[in-house]
């Protein structure tokens, strides 16, 4: 356990840079100094760092290895050797190593690409595993709740919400609640019943909420009462839509990095929106905006006058609050678009309450204030 930890945390092998810390693709050099004295580092091939792997995976939990696997690619510069097929069998999958996949996507030789996506499909499997089933029973609540009407007939009437919507009304001499106001049960609308646009930032930064984005896409895709559309951005728009059967064609459509032109989204975003008060509108960005700030701005206030739903999420990972741009933000917040982090977990929350078009669950700590 010594040596493992010393191979990562120890002297030569926090900072990236010489000595036997140094790990450069395939050509790192040799561990050790030029006096024989032991260093730490991983050493540039492979074949060892794939031991490495082993062995961490040997001495702790999951939740640990994928933080020593993190720090490893980060602080010892292990990315170009995720290019090689033996090192992708021997990393721990999780959202991060996905992200690092897909930054790498065109650098990627053919004879990696299988493995790169058998890594990336078992954690997009896991994610809906644990994921969907949650948000399908949050959403297809909400979607029946938005579709209740107030003039019902007998036999629609949903009396535990039509009395508890009464009760000011409740007449004690007779023990009676008069019902002036009827709730009923919004019948079983076939086709679609509202349209969700997730817009998605795929700038580097953005690496993990582009993976959480592409998982949620697929499965709200798969509700028949939604239509959900899917885009990308960067300096460019790229409409993901027709891959949503699959969200790892999904990913591996998304290119992370380069610049970030909102305001070109939104515009695509708005073309696409042809029924304002059943629309649901996702920005998923840090909001640092290279495109026209002023026509960006124009266009969430234009979208929220015609009735759509205008939701702006900071982040949808378990990071919490990303770094970004604070001004942009207050001005969405002054528009009636607050930006916030938000978990996994909590996004089917606020999809429902977008849906039923009612405050947003925003947790305190995560809003820009």
């Amino acid at each position: 356990m010594d040596r493992t930890l010393e191979a990562l945390y120890g002297s030569g092998g926090g900072d990236g840079h010489g000595g036997g810390g140094t790990v450069a693709g395939r050509g790192g050099g040799p561990q050790g100094t030029a006096s024989g004295a032991r260093s730490g580092g991983l050493g540039g091939s492979a074949p060892q760092v794939a031991r490495w792997l082993g062995d961490i995976r040997t001495y702790f939990p999951t939740s640990v290895v994928q933080v020593m696997q993190r720090d490893a690619i980060d602080r010892l510069g292990l990315s170009a050797l995720l290019l090689e097929p033996e090192m992708l069998e021997a990393v721990e999958a999780d959202v991060h190593l996905v992200g690092t996949l897909l930054s790498l996507n065109k650098a990627m030789p053919e004879t990696t690409k299988n493995t790169a996506r058998a890594v990336v499909r078992k954690v997009v499997e896991d994610l809906e595993k644990r994921l969907a089933t949650r948000t399908r029973a949050t959403l297809t609540g909400a979607l029946d709740r938005s579709a209740r009407i107030s003039r019902p007939r007998h036999r629609d009437i949903d009396w535990d919400r039509t009395i508890r919507a009464n009760l000011k009304n409740y007449l004690p001499e007779h023990r009676t609640v008069v019902p002036e106001r009827l709730i009923g049960y919004g019948r079983a609308a076939r086709g679609v019943k509202k349209d969700v646009v997730l817009c998605v930032d795929q700038s580097g930064s953005m690496a993990a909420s582009v993976v959480y984005a592409s998982v949620f896409g697929a499965v709200l895709a798969s509700m028949r009462s939604l239509a959900t559309r899917l885009v990308v951005f960067d300096t460019s728009v790229v409409d993901l839509t027709d891959e949503l059967d699959d969200p790892v064609d999904v990913l591996f459509g998304t290119q992370l990095g380069g610049g970030t032109d909102i305001n070109r989204a939104l515009a695509y975003c708005q073309s696409k929106i042809a029924r304002p008060a059943d629309t649901v509108v996702v920005l998923i960005s840090d909001l640092y905006e290279g495109g026209i700030r002023e026509e960006m701005l124009g266009r969430v206030a234009a979208m929220k006058a015609s009735g759509v739903q205008f939701v702006t999420l900071l982040a949808l990972s378990d990071e919490g609050a990303p770094s970004y741009d604070r001004e942009h933000a207050a001005a969405l917040a002054a528009l009636g678009a607050p930006a916030f982090a938000c978990t996994p977990d909590l996004f089917p929350e606020v999809m429902a309450a977008a849906i039923e078009r009612r405050q947003l669950p925003i947790p305190d700590m995560m809003i820009h204030q």
